[in-house]
């Protein structure tokens, strides 16, 4: 299987293999309490971001696109840009039961927006045209999450001191800043959204 892979599919692998240390480097920190953890798990995600900007970039030099590759490419930006900056998000204190929601919620917004995208880029993959626009934003956004979270940590905003206290609704609780988790996700599914696609 390796000998099918293009350049491009390298980098979107070292893409995937940063969003699984971001994870790993969240969960360190949920038991280290470490702020060198969880600055490491953003960096990994910041990684990605830039192997994922240079796997389309090679493919575009090569003149090598194939579904395989974008299949990897949808994979490896769910890990990086959907469930690590939920992990992140989680491990910066994000854990009441309303907070999971907004988590699950913005990483199944991600997979269905990858979904879509890959869906309307293989109707137009039969013809000339390649595609125009995203609908929705593209789930590499997600890093500004992380950079929320990035700033939150520095100035100690994380944990108990997150940043906009937290509010107790019905059973659960829930922290204002998960809602621009759910802001994020609900902006990735929108159709009437159009970004030009450079």
């Amino acid at each position: 299987m390796i000998r099918g892979f293009h350049l491009a599919d390298f980098f979107t692998l070292g893409n995937a293999a940063c969003g699984v240390a971001a994870v790993f480097f969240a969960m360190l920190h949920i038991e280290s309490r470490l702020a060198i953890d969880f600055f490491a798990s953003a960096a990994m995600i910041a990684a990605a971001f830039i192997f994922d900007v240079l796997d389309g970039r090679i493919a575009r030099w090569r003149h090598q696109h194939s579904p395989l590759g974008r299949e990897l490419d949808s994979l490896a930006d769910i890990l990086s840009f959907g469930i690590a900056p939920a992990a992140l998000g989680f491990a910066a204190g994000l854990r009441g039961g309303w907070d999971w929601i907004a988590l699950i919620y913005f990483v199944c917004c991600g997979v269905s927006r990858l979904a879509r995208f890959n869906i309307t880029a293989e109707s137009l993959s039969t013809g000339a045209d390649k595609v125009a626009y995203f609908e929705g934003t593209p789930i590499p956004t997600s890093i500004v999450l992380v950079a929320v979270l990035v700033l939150a940590a520095w100035t100690g905003q994380i944990g108990e001191n997150l940043y906009w206290g937290i509010w107790r609704i019905g059973p659960w609780e829930l922290h204002p800043l998960a809602l621009l988790f759910m802001l994020s996700g609900t902006l990735m599914i929108s159709k009437t959204l159009r970004i030009p696609k450079i």
